[in-house]
């Protein structure tokens, strides 16, 4: 039998589709292995959260100097933790939009949408795939929110790949079910991030409905590491409607809007236009509206059209 037949066939699939990705390098795919095969382990040590993490991170910061290094076009700033790792912060509507897609989609370099250097392209290829992960961040803090069965992992090879090297963690689900699930994190005030990696070929490849408690990511962006990009949405409020109730207030995951005088007030600047006011209210108050300053939309569909 050849070394080939001793991979998983996901792992195969995996190195083909890195084959054909422009400039994804050994180490890159190397990187994208190690990330697929020990999720929890990655996660918990890039968030501190491991025994081990900080007799480690002098060791991680040296091999993710290395990843890095060279990695910014000419003219561009260097390349940092958030431009390889990132999420974009997306409304329900959008999330069911992208579990519900029914043609394989080819959109590269979306800079205006995904403001990051690098892993910016949205390439889905059979994205009815779709596996329910045990969500790495929960998994990594002691007492995490539920369900864990949040992550949801979108088209090949990146189902296959978690499916086979995490099956006590991961089960495939219907885009009805994955529907199910962002609706379900929805109405607990959890928000939806498509999440992109420069190892996971560059693109994006996961849904994750973040939790402010639990999540990593949003712990990061707290601490002043930009790893999150607005939806291109800000919460406008119709004072006329609302009731003052603080519903909003209370289940903002972001902290961005505040109850005074009897009427909710949005920051703008801390607002990330995830939408989960607006679901939580009652009054129908509240409302999502564009706003350039903050990026632009991920509207796979006006992105099709162009």
């Amino acid at each position: 039998m050849s070394r080939w037949r001793l991979i998983q066939p996901s792992t195969r699939a995996f190195i083909r589709e890195a084959r054909q990705t422009p400039d994804f390098t050994l180490l890159d795919l190397l990187h994208g292995y190690v990330y697929a095969r020990w999720t929890y382990l990655y996660i918990a040590m890039g968030s501190g959260r491991h025994r081990w993490a900080k007799r480690l991170a002098p060791l991680l910061g040296w091999i993710g100097s290395r990843l890095t290094a060279g990695a910014a076009p000419d003219g561009k700033p260097p390349v940092s933790f958030a431009d390889t790792y990132h999420g974009k912060v997306v409304p329900l509507n959008t999330a069911v939009e992208l579990v519900s897609i029914h043609q394989e989609i080819p959109l590269r370099d979306l800079e205006q949408v995904i403001p990051y250097t690098l892993a910016r392209d949205i390439v889905l290829k059979n994205p009815e795939a779709i596996v329910a992960l045990d969500c790495p961040c929960r998994m990594a803090v002691e007492h995490p929110c539920l369900p864990m069965d949040v992550c949801l992992i979108v088209g090949e090879p990146f189902a296959g790949l978690v499916i086979e090297h995490h099956p006590r963690h991961a089960r495939r689900i219907t885009p009805f079910e994955a529907q199910t699930i962002l609706e379900e994190e929805d109405a607990r005030g959890h928000v939806h991030h498509a999440f992109f990696k420069d190892a996971m070929l560059g693109r994006f490849y996961a849904i994750c409905n973040c939790c402010s408690c639990c999540c990593a990511a949003m712990a990061s962006f707290r601490a002043g590491t930009p790893m999150l990009a607005s939806s291109g949405y800000t919460a406008r409020v119709d004072a006329a409607l609302c009731k003052g109730c603080r519903r909003c207030e209370q289940i903002c995951p972001f902290d961005a809007v505040i109850v005074t005088g009897g009427a909710a007030a949005v920051d703008a600047s801390r607002c990330m236009g995830c939408g989960i006011c607006v679901g939580t209210c009652k009054f129908d108050a509240l409302e999502l509206a564009c706003n350039e300053s903050r990026g632009v939309p991920l509207d796979v569909q006006a992105l099709l059209m162009e």
